[in-house]
Formats: C-alpha cells, sequence, structure tokens
C-alpha cells in the first residue's frame, strides 16, 4: 500500500509539473506573433523570475543554443526548457503548450482577415503590433548581450557579425558556423599563450540579480 500510495504521488507531482509546463508557455505562446525572439523576454521572466527553472547565466546560454538549432527560437527554447524539467514529456507538453495559442490565433486571423482585411483600423493594429514587436526583440538583444558580451573577444565577434548581417546577404547559419569555430580557436590560443580564456561573465561580487534584473 505504501508503494503504491508513494507511486501515485509521484505521478501526481509529475503530471502537476508537465500540466504546469504546460500552461507557462501556453501564456507565452501569443507573443510569437512577433517570431520566436519577441518571446524571448517572456520566457525569461516566465522560466527565471517566476518558475525559477534555470538562473540568468544559464538561460542566456540556453537561448543561444535555441537561436543556433534548426526551428524556431521560442518552440527550441521551450523544448529545451521542458525536457530539462521533465524529460521528453516535459519537452512535449512545453512545445504543445507555445504552439496552441500560434495555431489559434493563426486560424481566427485566417478567418477574420476575409471581412476586415480591407478595414483602415484593423492596418493600423498591426502597424501598431509592429513598433511593440521590435521593442520586444531590442530587450531580447539587450538581455542575451549582457551575458555574451563579456570582453574584446566577444564584442568584436558581436559587432563584425551584427555588420556582416547588415551589410551582406551572407546566411546566418555561416555567420553562427565561423563564431563557433572562431570562439574555439581563441581559447585555444589564448590557452597555449598562457593567458586567461573566460567562457563566461563573472559575476560581480557586490550585484545584486534580482535588483540587476528589475532595473
Amino acid at each position: 500500500m505504501e508503494k503504491l500510495n508513494a507511486f501515485l504521488s509521484r505521478a501526481k507531482e509529475r503530471f502537476m509539473l508537465l500540466t504546469r509546463l504546460f500552461w507557462t508557455f501556453f501564456r507565452i505562446g501569443p507573443s510569437t506573433f512577433g517570431g520566436g525572439y519577441a518571446m524571448l523576454p517572456m520566457i525569461e521572466r516566465e522560466v527565471v523570475s517566476k518558475q525559477k527553472w534555470v538562473n540568468e547565466e544559464e538561460i542566456g546560454e540556453l537561448i543561444s543554443l535555441a537561436g543556433s538549432a534548426p526551428g524556431g527560437v521560442g518552440v527550441n527554447a521551450a523544448a529545451m526548457i521542458g525536457h530539462r524539467q521533465a524529460g521528453m514529456a516535459g519537452a512535449v507538453s512545453a512545445v504543445l503548450g507555445v504552439t496552441c495559442p500560434t495555431f489559434i490565433i493563426v486560424l481566427l486571423i485566417s478567418t477574420a482577415a476575409v471581412f476586415f482585411r480591407d478595414q483602415p483600423k484593423v492596418e493600423a493594429a498591426l502597424k501598431g503590433m509592429h513598433g511593440a514587436i521590435i521593442a520586444l526583440i531590442a530587450v531580447a538583444a539587450y538581455r542575451m548581450a549582457k551575458y555574451a558580451v563579456f570582453d574584446a573577444t566577444t564584442t568584436i565577434t558581436a559587432l563584425a557579425t551584427v555588420s556582416v548581417m547588415l551589410f551582406t546577404g551572407v546566411h546566418p547559419l555561416y555567420l553562427i558556423a565561423l563564431s563557433l569555430l572562431g570562439g574555439m580557436a581563441v581559447i585555444r590560443i589564448k590557452i597555449r599563450l598562457g593567458l586567461r580564456a573566460d567562457t563566461e561573465k563573472k559575476a560581480a561580487a557586490d550585484s545584486c540579480p534580482e535588483l540587476e534584473y528589475y532595473i
């Protein structure tokens, strides 16, 4: 009887975790209207500040991996966080949660577009959304830069990558691959020269993560 109760208790806890994963990413899902990067600030707020599933340093690495992997960055991030919390079932729950609102929104918009696509107010609303989406993406870029850009090498890499993307037609996949190889090469060279080879930003001894997050 005790074994059965223990099994039922574990099953209940797992079900509650899967439900929480689904509902958390279901609330994040509507921000996909602006693309995967637009939802990154919401993902950070939910999984770092509210749910405490990952810390601020880990979310930067996770977002970098999600952005470099094939597929949408928001879906990739959901899958990684879900898998970390509850294995494959957690990944499925998180992905379903983040994609269901998108499916519902697109279905409703497609239905409504037939009747309202020529309305000036609808066009004005869409233009307003564009501005908000740009702000969300800018915030996501800033939060990623706080942890990814911390020395001369990462600064030069970030500036060079942004410049190439703005002024050339090079595919982002090639830039990701070149940055990966370049980072590995720089680390090896620094180690051989006896130089300090940091791979992440060092937190200040007197910093307050919670205060820094809200600032």
